[in-house]
């Protein structure tokens, strides 16, 4: 009794108001993820899950991913999409975000119209991009003639040569105000007195972005760049709406090919397995996050 009355405590209430978030995690998170890396270390297929038969197998789902064209031709996709996707949205963002740090007239109202990329569905971008970039009614195409760059529309998103750099351009439009917002924020935080001491000691603003701008802001940009990777590496229904993986597999993801593999050639174990390949990457990605997070805290 006495440690009961221990626990509940004013030290150890707050566990208590943890303890509901902590249970739906666990429910949640916790069981399908536990569900998953069984269910990839057994062959069940639509053929077998009727008769109820799970053989456990080991790791000859991962073996065999590994000498699956496909899937190392998603992995290559992921991460050419994922840095490709990084560099040009954190460097237009960093570019806005300074410009908009600068005191002008409509500096603010076009701040915020910025956000609308971010805050538009991604289901929905997806389709207006696939509008715009469509052989024969596409936008794109009919400017491109209008100019004279083009004799003939370009098959966008039907030719493996062109789609995934268009669901490139899609993904870095949605990521820009995510960076620019992010930057912003770090750039306030950058005392202005530093700037005017550093312009009476002669400085340029090519010396005072490097030597203030920059180093002041170290943390905001690891954080934008490792949480734009785990947003992009993940990035599914982008991919999905624009291209479905296509053509010839041009675009495929591990996020889409996950799903192609269980929902469509309904190998379950082996779509299990490729979603255990982009959680494990996902998690070393966000133990360096969490890494230089608490390294910024401790300094």
């Amino acid at each position: 009794m006495e440690r009961i009355k221990r626990f509940f405590r004013y030290d150890n209430i707050g566990l208590l108001f943890a303890l509901p978030a902590f249970i739906y995690m666990l429910v949640f998170v916790g069981y399908p993820i536990i569900s998953n890396i069984i269910l990839s270390l057994q062959d069940v297929t639509v053929a077998n899950l009727s008769r109820g038969e799970k053989h456990f197998i080991g790791l000859e789902n991962y073996v065999k991913l590994f000498h699956d064209e496909v899937f190392l031709r998603s992995m290559w996709n992921t991460l050419l999409f994922t840095v490709s996707c990084l560099v040009f949205q954190f460097l237009i963002g960093f570019a806005l975000a300074l410009l908009f740090n600068k005191n002008f007239r409509l500096s603010k109202p076009v701040r915020g119209f910025l956000m609308i990329p971010w805050m538009i569905p991604m289901t929905v971008t997806a389709l207006i991009f696939k509008l715009m970039f469509a052989t024969d009614i596409g936008v794109v195409n009919y400017f491109l003639r209008s100019v004279g760059l083009i004799s003939k529309n370009i098959e966008w998103l039907t030719s493996s040569k062109t789609a995934m750099l268009v669901v490139i351009i899609a993904n870095i439009w949605i990521g820009i105000p995510f960076n620019t917002i992010l930057i912003s924020t770090g750039l306030t935080t950058i005392p202005q007195e530093l700037y005017e001491s550093a312009a009476i000691d002669g400085a340029n603003g090519r010396q005072a972005f490097f030597r203030i701008t920059v180093p002041l802001l170290r943390r905001t940009i690891e954080s934008v760049l490792v949480l734009g990777f785990i947003y992009t590496f993940k990035v599914y229904d982008l991919v999905y709406v624009m291209t479905s993986g296509g053509p010839v597999n041009s675009t495929h993801l591990l996020s889409t090919y996950s799903y192609k593999q269980s929902f469509e050639l309904f190998n379950y174990s082996v779509g299990s397995a490729v979603a255990n390949m982009l959680l494990v990457i996902l998690l070393l990605v966000g133990i360096v996050y969490l890494r230089i997070t608490m390294s910024g805290e401790d300094e």
